[in-house]
């Protein structure tokens, strides 16, 4: 489709070309998500010990501050480590899936009409709040503030999880944001 001139010789993209840019920006960002939710599983599951050991560390609480009174949370418990660390390799597994499969939705609907695209953000949506519910919960409050995680140098994971937190809640605030047939 070809680009029409305006005055000043400023040009403009036809509105059937710029609501699929915006529509592929949503599809893309959430697909960048999926990639990197596959690669931490594949990253666990063949590297299992090296992500176990920062669970283990932030649990059993070995690198807090001396003498915080704190340490009567720590969890220094083989099974209770492996357990935690099960469990968000478990949420990783099920976030990755959900964000494929919402890549696989949001592909299907790129060309409907605005209201059915809109309904295709369905499971993308519920992948990015179960990742974001990931780094604030267990990484966040459970690791850093019940654990005591920022007091470490060593087994402190607070940057990349807000980090994390922070690109998957800029991703779905952009994809939630509504669709029209005319796109600016």
């Amino acid at each position: 489709m070809p680009v029409a001139a305006v005055s000043g010789g400023q040009r403009y993209i036809p509105s059937e070309v710029a609501f699929l840019i915006l529509r592929t920006s949503k599809l893309l960002l959430v697909a960048g998500i999926a990639l990197f939710y596959a690669l931490v599983v594949f990253n666990n599951l063949t590297d299992f010990d090296s992500n176990y050991q920062f669970v283990r560390h932030v649990l059993s609480m070995d690198s807090t501050f001396p003498g915080n009174h704190g340490m009567w949370r720590a969890l220094p418990s083989p099974t209770l480590e492996l357990g935690f660390y099960l469990s968000i390799i478990t949420w990783e597994c099920v976030t990755t899936v959900l964000l494929w499969w919402g890549v696989v939705d949001l592909l299907r609907a790129l060309r409907d009409p605005a209201v059915r695209f809109h309904a295709a953000k369905r499971t993308a949506i519920v992948a990015l709040t179960l990742s974001m519910l990931m780094w604030l919960v267990a990484f966040l409050s459970v690791g850093a503030e019940w654990f005591l995680m920022w007091q470490s140098h060593t087994w402190n994971g607070q940057e990349a999880a807000f980090r994390m937190f922070t690109v998957v809640g800029i991703v779905l605030l952009l994809l939630v944001q509504p669709e029209t047939e005319v796109q600016p």
